[in-house]
């Protein structure tokens, strides 16, 4: 899996990629960095929302195995990314009842890959992220998803909100799995086309997103653990859209 996210070193280089219009998922940047090329470089990082970290020189060392990386290391994506209005346009010509998943900021590449390997199993059309926030499709991610990044389209977005209107717009219905709420998940139809968002392993789903949806729906929980992992939430909640779509 070493080879399915390549790497760029060098202020320059990256900059180049960037302007080039390679798909990059993160850049890493040496703290303390300065000077004329690196302000152009954090410009270019911004306008193109692409998520960036400061990070001690021991690291872009380890990812650049010491090479000349000059301060900055960039992760190109291992997949090629569909747009928000390609893929709606896409999944509702297939004339079958659309499956979304939209992931709030889910940040622990495992959990993303495992995230992605139920959505193939369970017929999701697409996957919408948020290009800030969000963990890289990387070899990790590929690996725990075995494969299946390669084959459900996923879609990158600047923010999750513009997402669900654009979903509302095509009158798709907004499910949030979140334990703020006495609906179960079972009693939510999900055979309607559908949009189902998961939040972030640490804060859930962001408020702001809460306050705009249709239907806020949870699983229960019979002990004394207050909260699921998110991939095993996924899981539970994606499969029980099947099953209501399979009756």
């Amino acid at each position: 899996m070493e080879n399915e996210v390549s790497k760029i070193f060098g202020i320059r280089a990256v900059i180049e990629a960037i302007n080039s219009g390679k798909t990059i998922s993160k850049v890493f940047l040496q703290k303390d960095l300065s000077g004329h090329l690196f302000s152009e470089l954090n410009i270019l990082i911004k306008k193109n929302n692409i998520a960036s970290s400061f990070v001690p020189v021991e690291k872009l060392n380890r990812l650049s195995k010491n090479s000349n990386h000059q301060g900055v290391v960039a992760q190109t994506s291992a997949i090629d990314f569909i747009e928000l209005e390609d893929l709606i346009t896409e999944t509702l010509e297939k004339n079958t009842t659309p499956l979304f998943l939209l992931l709030d900021k889910i940040s622990d590449v495992r959990n993303f890959g495992a995230i992605i390997r139920t959505a193939e199993c369970t017929g999701v059309d697409g996957i919408i992220i948020q290009k800030q926030g969000n963990a890289p499709v990387s070899a990790d991610t590929i690996k725990t998803s075995a494969g299946a990044a390669f084959k459900v389209p996923v879609c990158k977005v600047d923010h999750i909100k513009d997402a669900v209107f654009q979903l509302q717009a095509e009158d798709i219905q907004i499910v949030a799995a979140t334990e703020k709420t006495d609906t179960l998940i079972y009693d939510i139809d999900l055979t309607l086309p559908t949009a189902i968002i998961m939040g972030s392993e640490d804060r859930g789903i962001n408020p702001s997103i809460l306050k705009i949806v249709e239907h806020k729906a949870k699983l229960p929980l019979l002990g004394e653990i207050e909260s699921l992992n998110v991939g095993v939430a996924c899981g539970a909640i994606l499969y029980e859209t099947t099953r209501q779509r399979l009756k």
